[in-house]
């Protein structure tokens, strides 16, 4: 199993970046799919997740009508879109899944997510 994710950088406050996260090993259309981010200090944090779909999104408040989770089952890829970056939002961005069969909308909870990609770093700057 291996998720692999990109596209991370330096970027002004009020910016965007296009994060992507690969994914491999594992059947992508029977999972959901979720992004993390651990800032400097600071415990890590669910930022958003999708049903193995896409028909189901969720997100943590801080990044409501900025960010959008998005995914093409065909390329094994989930994305986050990320908009009007503030400083806050600068962490290191992790992707992870779990398996799951239903179109609920998906789970928040890190200790549900079997498998986490290695990261990449966002740092917004004001």
């Amino acid at each position: 199993v291996q998720l692999q994710a990109s596209g991370g950088g330096l970027v002004q406050a009020g910016g965007s970046l296009r994060l992507s996260c690969a994914a491999s090993g594992f059947t992508f259309s029977n999972s959901a799919m979720s992004w993390f981010r651990q800032a400097p200090g600071k415990e890590r944090e669910f930022v958003a997740a999708t049903s193995r779909s896409g028909g189901s999104t969720k997100y943590t408040d801080s990044v409501k009508g900025r960010f959008t989770i998005s995914r093409d089952n065909a390329k094994n890829t989930v994305y986050l879109q990320m908009n009007s970056l503030k400083p806050e939002d600068t962490a290191v961005y992790h992707c992870a899944s779990r398996f799951d069969l239903s179109t609920n909308p998906p789970e928040e909870r890190a200790q549900q997510y079997y498998y986490w990609g290695q990261g990449t770093q966002v740092t917004v700057s004001s």
